[in-house]
């Protein structure tokens, strides 16, 4: 299986790129990971955040291959604890899912399209973070729920 992450703009401070290359590279050893980094539309005076986030939302869902499990970050998903994450990314691996794909919008979220485009709709907390700090608590949680599947000592359980 591998997994990918599909995110709308760049990450635009250094503690933010060096948590996720860590997060990444830790990731990289249990499964292949692929991160595609689109660019946020550019907002102008008048801009209207549901036209910003629809045309992300078209070009978030080109990227996303035939036959993919759809993960989309949405602040009115569902909240899971660590465990129930690794449980679905464990029953991807063992159902032979060729790609789990994990969708992360910009400032604005993500788009009824891809929300409807989604196997399931996951929110990280009830808190509001900003959408680069999602990348990073999501790398981690994923990194996290591949150690709890190889019963290794990461999570502390």
């Amino acid at each position: 299986m591998k997994l990918r992450l599909l995110c709308v703009g760049r990450l635009s401070e250094d503690y933010l790129r060096q948590g996720v290359g860590m997060f990444a590279q830790r990731i990289a050893r249990y499964l292949p990971l692929e991160i595609t980094e689109l660019r946020e539309e550019k907002a102008g005076r008048k801009a209207d955040a549901r036209y910003l986030v629809e045309r992300e939302g078209a070009r978030l869902l080109e990227k996303v291959p035939d036959g993919a499990v759809v993960v989309a970050l949405d602040e009115e998903g569902r909240t899971m604890a660590s465990e129930k994450l690794a449980l679905r990314i464990e029953r991807s691996m063992v159902e032979s899912v060729s790609d789990l794909v994990f969708v992360i919008g910009g400032p604005y979220g993500l788009s009824d399209a891809v929300k409807c485009k989604a196997d399931w709709v996951l929110s990280l907390s009830a808190l509001t973070f900003t959408h680069q700090m999602a990348r990073l608590f999501l790398l981690e949680q994923i990194y996290r729920s591949l150690t709890i599947v190889r019963h290794e000592p990461y999570h502390n359980r």
